[in-house]
C-alpha cells in the first residue's frame, strides 16, 4: 500500500472513502445505510471517533473524520468495517424482500471468505481550510451529482442538512 494511503498522524483530520468489492450497489435499501449510519453512531459513543462530515452512496462511504485522543484512528476504522461486513451481510441473508439476495452474497465471496468491503480506507489528511472546503464540497455535492436531490442538504444520508443549519441523522463537528 503506498504511504499516501497511511493513517500517520494520530491527532490529523481525515478524509476517507471505502467502496464495497466491485463497487456493488447494496445501499440502494434504506435498512442497509441505516447499519452504517447505527454503526458510525455506536463509534462516536464508544470508540472515540469525531465524524466532521458524512455521507453514504449506493456503494461507497465518504468520511471526514478524527480519532479523540487515546484512540487510534485505524483501529476504529478496522472494527467499524469488520463489524459493517458482517450486519450488512446477514440483513442481505434475512432480508425476505431482497429480490437480488443470491447475486449479493456470491459478488463478496471470495478464496479467502467473504469480503464486503474493498481493503483501502485511502485516507487524506486535511491540512489546510482550503483542502477541508474542497472535500466537504465533493462529499456533500455527491448525491447531486449522481442525480439523487437537487441540493445536498435534500439527501438523508449526509452532514450536508447539518452544514444547512438543521439537524441530521449523526452527531457531528461543524468545521
Amino acid at each position: 500500500m503506498s504511504r499516501n494511503y497511511k493513517f500517520h498522524n494520530p491527532e490529523g483530520v481525515y478524509f476517507v472513502s471505502f467502496a464495497v468489492v466491485e463497487w456493488v450497489d447494496v445501499f440502494t435499501r434504506n435498512e442497509y445505510k441505516d447499519i452504517i449510519v447505527e454503526s458510525l453512531d455506536f463509534c462516536q459513543k464508544n470508540k472515540g471517533l469525531e465524524i466532521f462530515a458524512w455521507c453514504v452512496m449506493s456503494n461507497h462511504v465518504h468520511l471526514i473524520i478524527r480519532a479523540k485522543e487515546g484512540y487510534i484512528l485505524q483501529d476504529i476504522m478496522r472494527d467499524f468495517k469488520k463489524f459493517t461486513s458482517k450486519k450488512i451481510i446477514n440483513a442481505i441473508k434475512e432480508n425476505p424482500q431482497e429480490s437480488r439476495k443470491e447475486w449479493l452474497i456470491n459478488k463478496f465471496i471470495t478464496k479467502e471468505g467473504i469480503c464486503f468491503w474493498g481493503t483501502d480506507n485511502h485516507p487524506i489528511e486535511l491540512w489546510s481550510n482550503k483542502v477541508i472546503d474542497q472535500k466537504l464540497d465533493y462529499l456533500h455535492n455527491n448525491p447531486v451529482d449522481e442525480g439523487l436531490v437537487f441540493k445536498p442538504e435534500q439527501y438523508v444520508y449526509s452532514s450536508a442538512i447539518d452544514y444547512a443549519g438543521e439537524k441530521g441523522l449523526l452527531d457531528i463537528i461543524i468545521i
